[in-house]
């Protein structure tokens, strides 16, 4: 295992513009102390790391002391906090604000990096693309990636502050709630390389509409330097105007050859087709020759994304032969198209990491593709789409009845019949299992669906 870059007590103190504390305050200070690694959580925290204390919903500062009992080397915390008394004799960085300054700690990790930085965002696909990247670029070169959808103002530092020693490629998932975020995490970030998946409906509440979508998403393609290259999904119309808006190279990519009599593609994903397993194979043609894809990754929409990976990976430099033998066996981030066999033998797609119309139609489509005697999605709502989330549901359980799929609503009435309340009801509304049957489970992530899906395997 290759471990995080190391900095040195004063290079955190001196990127974070914060003031040194020996032992909470009681004593000398070794400036000289090596720290391999930042992190916000004490469940997730390796020995040797600075534990940098966030104010969210929980204070940081609450869980200083579990840090240190954790192996914290050192602990950041906003000056005049009490929460130092706990730091219990390691070295404490005070900062006027601790988020501001991993911001810092990130700009800095960024200066270290010789190699390329790639960032991804779109409103779906872009943590399956971030993980399918990563295998991609890892097939011969060393790689930092976002871990899960660390995508936000502390995901991005701390993706660049924990990039492992001799880092080649740094991998970044950049995720928008609101105009002006992409373009925060790009002065963070400064990527070479700017990947656009897709421009559809989510986040509406805070961005508006589609074309706000596009602004916010088009904030990563401006970021980029002349010498940059943007790697644009050209089966969306905004996502393929956003040619115009950088001076950099511009790569476009599709998997719906068809729609684009107009525009140029540069890499096209055909020939699509789907085991028993969802599992697809492609073949594919690109500036850097043609071969055939075959994925461990679900459902023909992952075919999109495995495209783009290939794509940034053969612009930074890997074979794309290469590229493909590892993407092949690559896995994507846990809750996404996650097929199970139940205790009966029915099959069952947990897809409840998150939803928007886009997403959930896809993962219908996945159902349907299993070609079961019998199917039945388990939906819950799907979040931030303001005024229109009424009438998005409706469309999803149209196109539900369109596909012969049996709808089975929670926590949310929005799909036209009464949601259903409890592992109970629901398990009796899915009926007897077996083989002949499959089930999607499918919501935004504020559901918490993952754990219905889980007693659903064992139950059913």
């Amino acid at each position: 295992m290759i471990e995080a870059m190391s900095w040195t007590l004063s290079e955190l103190a001196d990127a974070a513009g914060g003031n040194l504390t020996g032992e909470a305050g009681r004593g000398s200070v070794d400036t000289s102390l090596e720290i391999t690694g930042v992190s916000i959580d004490t469940r997730t925290l390796q020995p040797g790391q600075l534990f940098v204390a966030i104010r969210a919903d929980r204070d940081g500062h609450d869980f200083v002391g579990a840090a240190v009992a954790a192996g914290a080397k050192a602990v950041m915390v906003q000056r005049g906090n009490p929460s130092t008394a706990t730091a219990n004799g390691v070295p404490v960085i005070e900062v006027a604000d601790t988020a501001l300054a991993l911001s810092a700690i990130g700009r800095a990790a960024r200066d270290r990096l010789d190699g390329p930085v790639v960032g991804i965002t779109g409103s779906v696909g872009k943590t399956s693309t971030k993980d399918l990247a990563a295998a991609a670029i890892g097939a011969t070169k060393i790689v930092a990636a976002s871990f899960r959808s660390y995508n936000n103002e502390l995901g991005v530092p701390l993706t660049l502050a924990n990039a492992p020693t001799g880092c080649e490629v740094a991998v970044l998932e950049m995720g928008a709630r609101g105009h002006g975020h992409i373009a925060k995490l790009c002065e963070v970030a400064r990527p070479d390389v700017g990947v656009v998946t897709a421009v559809a409906k989510a986040h509406i509440e805070m961005l508006g509409d589609l074309d706000g979508v596009a602004r916010a998403k088009s904030e990563l393609v401006a970021a980029l330097p002349p010498g940059g290259v943007a790697v644009l999904n050209a089966d969306y119309e905004r996502v393929r105007a956003m040619v115009s808006k950088t001076t950099a190279r511009c790569l476009l990519y599709a998997t719906a050859p068809g729609a684009q009599a107009a525009s140029r593609v540069d890499v096209l994903a055909d020939n699509i087709r789907l085991d028993d397993e969802l599992r697809p194979t492609f073949d594919l043609h690109s500036p850097w020759g043609s071969l055939q894809v075959r994925l461990e990754a679900r459902g023909a929409h992952q075919v999109s994304n495995a495209t783009a990976a290939l794509s940034i990976a053969a612009t930074v430099g890997v074979d794309l032969a290469e590229a493909a033998a590892s993407v092949r066996n690559a896995s994507v981030s846990a809750l996404r198209m996650e097929l199970h066999r139940t205790r009966t033998g029915a099959v069952l797609i947990n897809d409840s990491y998150n939803a928007n119309p886009e997403s959930m139609a896809a993962a219908l489509v996945a159902l349907r593709d299993l070609k079961s005697k019998r199917m039945v999605a388990i939906l819950g709502p799907m979040a931030e789409l303001g005024g229109t989330g009424p009438e998005e549901h409706r469309k999803i359980a149209a196109l539900a009845e369109d596909l012969g799929v049996e709808l089975v609503a929670v926590a949310t009435d929005d799909y036209g019949i009464a949601a259903l309340e409890g592992v109970p009801a629901i398990r009796d509304a899915v009926g007897d299992g077996g083989p002949d049957l499959a089930i999607l489970v499918k919501a935004s992530r504020a559901a918490g669906l993952e754990t219905l899906a889980a007693r659903l395997v064992e139950d059913i």
